[in-house]
């Protein structure tokens, strides 16, 4: 069976898990990559050198980075398809797909840092989640303009342009905002929403903080320097374009950020 590193929280494990359920395709999810000591497993670290989310294991096939894996489940399990059949209109949703990942991403993770993890407070709390909520609002409109008057981002059915969209609009909710009422973007997220694959995901969440494995501490986690939030490129951009530049000099010196390892 295949085996799958991921975390309910994560965007880019969702858009594999999609994937996988609307194909069919059984799979193990591996939620701990840390030993009893705290360690790395040298299992996960051979899979996904990166040391993040997700990383697929097939016999012996091992492969990291949300993409490469979609393009890999789309090569063995052919039907149903995710990509739409021309290549402008493939083209078209890798597009979308890298948008989100790269552009959108950062906005979810970045008020996840601010209200979380308490990076900042006070006025430039203010600041940055203002910033944030404008480009929320430039996204959303860009995405309407993205849909036209498609069914799915995909074209005729659901397929990697949703699946590329789906969970970061649902991170956003989970930070109170949404498409507003009536618009197509509302209407889509709500037939996105509905389709099992994308449920699954959202129990998967809903699970997750039953049994209190949530954010828990993770502010005092931080600042103690017990945890270390990966700062990846898009993300570094971000919050330094934003005005969060104390954020990352602080994160720095209290040495609780971190950047992505280095291969050996």
């Amino acid at each position: 069976m295949i085996r799958l590193y991921e975390h309910p929280f994560s965007p880019y494990a969702a858009k594999v898990k999609i994937s996988l359920r609307e194909k069919g395709v059984a799979f193990e999810p591996l939620l701990s990559v840390r030993d009893e000591a705290g360690q790395l497993t040298p299992e996960y670290v051979e899979a996904n050198p990166r040391a993040e989310v997700p990383a697929l294991i097939d016999d012996d096939v091992k492969i990291f980075d949300s993409t490469i894996i979609l393009e890999y489940i789309e090569d063995k399990w052919p039907s149903p398809p995710m990509l739409p059949k021309s290549p402008a209109e493939r083209a078209r949703v890798r597009m979308l797909e890298e948008v989100m990942d790269t552009h959108y991403e950062p906005i979810n993770w970045g008020l996840s840092e601010i209200r979380s993890f308490k990076r900042a407070t006070g006025e430039l709390a203010e600041k940055l989640e203002k910033r944030a909520n404008e480009q929320i609002d430039g996204y959303y409109s860009w995405l309407e303009k993205q849909l036209g008057d498609r069914e799915w981002f995909n074209g005729e059915y659901f397929g990697w342009g949703d699946l590329s969209v789906i969970p970061y609009l649902n991170g956003t909710r989970g930070h109170g905002r949404r498409p507003a009422l009536g618009t197509p973007l509302a209407a889509w997220m709500q037939r996105a929403n509905q389709r099992p694959s994308v449920a699954a995901g959202t129990k998967d969440i809903t699970d997750l903080l039953a049994a209190g494995a949530g954010m828990g501490n993770a502010a005092e986690m931080v600042e103690k320097g017990l945890m270390k939030r990966e700062y990846r490129d898009h993300r570094l951009e971000w919050m330094i374009k934003i005005g969060g530049m104390e954020v990352i000099t602080k994160g720095l010196e209290r040495d609780n950020i971190r950047f992505g390892p280095e291969f050996s």
